[in-house]
């Protein structure tokens, strides 16, 4: 009787003080991602392989273009070059519209600064929101740095289709992700999406056998994410202009690292207590807490393939968070309507849904460039004013010039439509919905001018895409000569041949010298 009193105590002990160290399998989520990027063939199994493609180029040639433009900003140039000053990089990556060439981890951070800084790369809004281009930093700043190497040893140099390759699935792993996973319900911020893809399509760029895909990606798992703090009132900043391409950095950092053999953490995600889950995805929310724990983990609504890249939304007119991007747009139609006639209105109701009022509704002083530009009320007043919308339009100099703008925003009433709330999380529809009407002092009012789709939105492709070349046009006008311009135009216009220029070709045409 005591022997075994005393054995089922021993056991008893053990199982209150002892954790099973049986290592498990990957994640099944981390498997899912690797064998994405390792197998997926888009023009075997994309069922619009064409669409695809044609997309990313216009995508690559947007995204850059946005990168240019923030170079006129001293704001964004301050973050650009080397850690240490004059430091020299044999094959260093090419930083577009700049001479520097970087160590491939800093030259992801400065390309995927500076594509962010303007807010006016793509988007892909759904559960949660970001900017799939964003992954750009990584993916360019790698195959440059792979090319050259290549070359130096004797080897052919990655060709552009390998970029936008890796764009198309870095958009795919970062937008199924964010279909119906809420990272912001949370309080995260979506550029952890931003350094898992980049952390995919990278270590695939480097030609990771698929164990260490997978480590490579469990690190970023672990890696600590941001908070969206920086992103909302009142503490909205400009780190939300580099958090991206710090987010991209990070991942390629994550990738040397575990090319060299750092060894990976299976269960990144699912350990219970210290995996991400129960860490970061659940107890910080009670509506997640509250639900079983198989619901607490990420969901899929479709299988990987390239259905994001092919339905991205390009900002195209205005660089503007893009739930603003509709309220713009009628702003600019209304603008004819109240020009000389600012004084006498009494109000402006602008109807809009859910995510818009989450994130951009903003009342009282606005505190700088970063805090105008996601501000929906300032968004709708400048273009109500001016007839346009411009990065310049945010810069504190032109905003102690127009007190105007104030003025009208103190005018403002922000009301939901349940139905453009509705249709914006319909993956039939994905509208991003705003309306605006304007009330003057002698009774009378403005039409309600209702815009349901961006410009930028696939469902006007053929509208949108003339516009987004004149954009990148202008963009390159603003580094470089016309010769230079024009060359690098026809280029991008060719698919065929873009695709089959080495990456260092295509980024030589971007160097300032």
């Amino acid at each position: 009787m005591s022997n075994t009193h005393s054995d089922t105590a021993h056991s008893n002990t053990n199982e209150a003080t002892v954790e099973s160290n049986i290592r498990p399998e990957y994640d099944d989520e981390i498997q899912k991602i690797a064998d994405y990027v390792l197998n997926y063939s888009i023009d075997n199994e994309s069922p619009s392989p064409t669409d695809a493609w044609r997309t990313a180029r216009h995508c690559l040639m947007d995204t850059i273009g946005c990168g240019l433009l923030a170079l006129r900003f001293p704001e964004c140039t301050k973050h650009l070059g080397p850690d240490c000053p004059d430091q020299i990089t044999p094959h260093g990556a090419r930083v577009p519209g700049t001479s520097y060439r970087l160590d491939p981890i800093k030259a992801a951070f400065d390309i995927g600064c500076m594509v962010r800084w303007l807010d006016y790369n793509d988007t892909w809004l759904a559960a949660e929101w970001g900017h799939p281009s964003d992954n750009l930093g990584g993916i360019l700043a790698v195959t440059d740095y792979i090319s050259q190497k290549n070359i130096s040893q004797g080897q052919a140099p990655l060709t552009m289709k390998a970029v936008l390759e890796a764009m198309i699935m870095a958009h795919e792993i970062q937008g199924v992700m964010a279909l119906e996973n809420s990272f912001n319900r949370v309080g995260l911020d979506h550029v952890f999406l931003v350094k898992l893809a980049s952390t995919a399509v990278v270590a695939k760029l480097y030609q990771l056998p698929r164990e260490r895909i997978m480590a490579a990606i469990s690190q970023a798992i672990v890696d600590g994410q941001a908070l969206r703090t920086y992103r909302h009132a009142p503490n909205a900043g400009s780190r939300k202009s580099w958090a991206a391409g710090d987010a991209t950095s990070r991942a390629v950092r994550l990738v040397d690292i575990t090319a060299r053999g750092e060894m990976g953490i299976p269960g990144a995600l699912t350990a219970p207590q210290w995996g991400f889950y129960d860490v970061l995805f659940s107890h910080t929310n009670k509506d997640l807490a509250t639900k079983p724990e198989d619901e607490r983990r990420f969901t899929f609504q479709r299988d990987f393939g390239s259905y994001v890249m092919e339905n991205i939304l390009f900002k195209i007119s205005f660089p503007a968070e893009f739930h603003a991007q509709t309220a713009c747009e009628a702003a600019v139609i209304l603008h004819p309507h109240v020009r000389g006639r600012i004084d006498e209105i009494e109000k402006i109701v602008l109807t809009t849904h859910d995510s818009a009022i989450r994130i951009i509704s903003k009342e009282g002083a606005l505190a700088n460039p970063a805090d105008r530009d996601h501000c929906l009320q300032y968004m709708v007043a400048v273009p109500l004013l001016t007839g346009d919308l411009m990065a310049e339009n945010y810069e504190d100099d032109y905003h102690e010039e127009h007190l105007s703008i104030d003025e009208l925003r103190e005018k403002m009433v922000v009301e939901e439509d349940a139905q453009y709330s509705k249709d914006y999380h319909d993956p039939s529809k994905r509208s991003i919905a705003n309306a605006i009407q304007i009330f003057f002092k002698d009774g009378s009012s403005t039409e309600k001018v209702a815009i349901e789709y961006p410009i930028g939105h696939k469902r006007r492709r053929a509208e949108g895409i003339p516009i987004l070349e004149a954009k990148f046009r202008a963009s390159l006008a603003t580094r470089f000569i016309d010769s230079r311009c024009q060359q690098i135009i026809e280029l991008c216009n060719d698919q065929e041949k873009l695709e089959q220029t080495p990456v260092n070709e295509f980024m030589d045409l971007f160097m300032a010298y």
